[in-house]
């Protein structure tokens, strides 16, 4: 109960326990095993993951990262992910990004349906006041992650690791056009056919059609009626797995 309700102490606890489980224990028991806070720490902290995770739902983050074409010429791509269901929701390639063309890369994003309820991203000084502001108006609040702290905004970090590492690593981009049709074909893929250790393993998009798979005797084999069919993505840099009719 402590490790899953940081800000409860021991009476809270004694409290649930008697209530609740009919387990009558002296709230100087329950203090004895509680984890010990770190010095400085109050109770009732409510610490920066336990936000993030009660809140997933409603959050948004966004990031840019740097690609290099050909030419060697700088190109910054712009991505926004939902923290509950790793999904990338938008993506943008511009060589010259302003505050301007950030702030309508949010709008489109964020819309006016309220569906979030908090975007966050880093203090780089592209995302200026007016900005913040801007986006303040829509309804959805901004969360600035501390400084030189990356890992507080680390779903969005994570998602620009996987994209140079799957994507932007084995291809180099001709020019910001040619950028932007690779991501346009890589995304899908990303929220519909690669798995997500933090989803289960999952994806951000399931199919909506279920194909009713014959039950067999062993589960590592499947009936003689269906077989596996291979998808290649970007000329067999990756491959999609699924079953179907013989």
């Amino acid at each position: 109960m402590a490790d899953e309700n940081s800000s409860w102490g021991e009476e809270r606890i004694a409290n649930e326990l008697l209530l609740k489980l009919d387990i009558r224990v002296a709230p100087r028991t329950v203090s004895k095993y509680l984890p010990r806070r770190p010095r400085g720490r109050p109770r009732s902290d409510l610490r920066w993951s336990t936000f993030l995770r009660l809140h997933a739902q409603g959050i948004i983050a966004c990031d840019f990262l740097v690609a290099v074409t050909a030419t060697f010429r700088q190109l910054y791509v712009f991505v926004v992910i939902e923290h509950r269901s790793r999904r990338l929701i938008h993506f943008n390639v511009t060589s010259h990004p302003t505050a301007a063309w950030t702030l309508q890369q949010l709008r489109e994003t964020v819309g006016l349906d309220g569906r979030y309820e908090y975007l966050l991203h880093d203090r780089d000084s592209i995302f200026a006041t007016h900005l913040d502001e801007s986006i303040a108006k829509l309804g959805v609040k901004v969360l600035k992650s501390p400084p030189h702290s990356p890992m507080a905004n680390g779903i969005c970090e994570r998602v620009i690791g996987t994209i140079r590492r799957e994507c932007l690593d084995w291809l180099i981009p001709l020019s910001e056009s040619h950028l932007r049709s690779i991501l346009k074909s890589w995304v899908p893929h990303y929220n519909t056919g690669r798995p997500h250790m933090a989803l289960g393993p999952g994806v951000p998009d399931p199919p909506t059609t279920d194909l009713s798979h014959p039950n067999s005797d062993s589960r590592h084999r499947r009936g003689e009626s269906y077989s596996v069919w291979a998808r290649s993505i970007f000329g067999g840099l990756h491959h999609e797995y699924f079953l179907a009719p013989a």
